[in-house]
């Protein structure tokens, strides 16, 4: 294993005042997780469609104001919604905020009301991870030509799972996969990505491998070690914020140190 066992909450930004989640916020810094999420949707993705949400990139400039420690991130931004060069420029910014603690995480998009809503056009799952696949390098040569430049080399989490295109993008551009399924379909999409690796040039055993988890680690996470995972991240929605879970995982990776 190359990479320290890390734990991560997405929280939703939706059905909750912003009050709510910015103490979410604080209570998920004071347990301990190594990185806050949100996501980027215009809408609910859960609950009543049209009930209350916040935008993804305002909110992490303020959670780079209000935390100290923990990295933070969208799980994920969509690609389509801003120009490849604006979203580096933000990411650069929030990074700047942070003091170094900003992840990029992306994908291609997949919400089609968000693009309906807001007028992008939805195109083909093809034509999006083909956008995604000319936006990275863009984004890359971005920061490399701003003042001031990043204060690191930002990491890259790319969400996605297409076995032919998506996990060549991510052998070619990432630092983190977040995988979808179960632990099974991780493995064998786990072994096309290192495959992928060898026809790139790259050596895509170091990407670090990511997941979600909804059950306790006593339940999965000995398997899901086993098959290479070290970055675990629950979630928590509005407007409670039960962060009992995600306090369980933290237990469980210090228990391992």
């Amino acid at each position: 294993m190359t990479h320290d066992i890390r734990i991560g909450v997405q929280l939703q930004p939706q059905h909750a005042d912003y009050a709510q989640i910015r103490d979410a916020v604080r209570a998920a810094e004071d347990a301990g997780v190594d990185i806050i999420f949100n996501w980027d949707h215009f809408f609910p993705l859960y609950g009543d469609p049209d009930g209350k949400h916040f935008e993804c990139w305002t909110m992490l400039g303020a959670w780079a104001e209000q935390t100290s420690r923990v990295e933070i991130g969208a799980l994920v931004t969509c690609n389509s919604y801003r120009n490849p060069e604006l979203l580096a420029d933000m990411a650069r910014t929030v990074d700047h905020i942070s003091g170094g603690r900003l992840i990029l995480g992306i994908g291609a998009g997949w919400f089609e009301k968000d693009y309906d809503e807001f007028g992008y056009e939805f195109g083909t799952a093809g034509s999006r991870i083909a956008d995604l696949g000319e936006a990275l390098p863009r984004i890359k040569a971005r920061w490399q030509r701003s003042n001031p430049a990043p204060t690191r080399e930002i990491p890259i989490l790319i969400g996605g799972g297409g076995e032919k295109k998506t996990l060549r993008i991510v052998a070619q551009h990432a630092d983190a996969w977040h995988s979808f399924g179960d632990v099974e379909t991780l493995r064998r999409k786990s072994a096309i990505l290192d495959e992928h690796g060898e026809a790139v040039g790259r050596d895509a055993t170091q990407v670090e491998r990511s997941v979600a988890v909804q059950a306790p680690p006593g339940e999965v996470a000995d398997e899901l070690v086993a098959a290479g995972v070290t970055l675990f991240t629950t979630s928590a929605g509005g407007p409670d914020y039960d962060l009992s879970l995600t306090r369980e995982w933290v237990a469980w990776r210090d228990s391992r140190r």
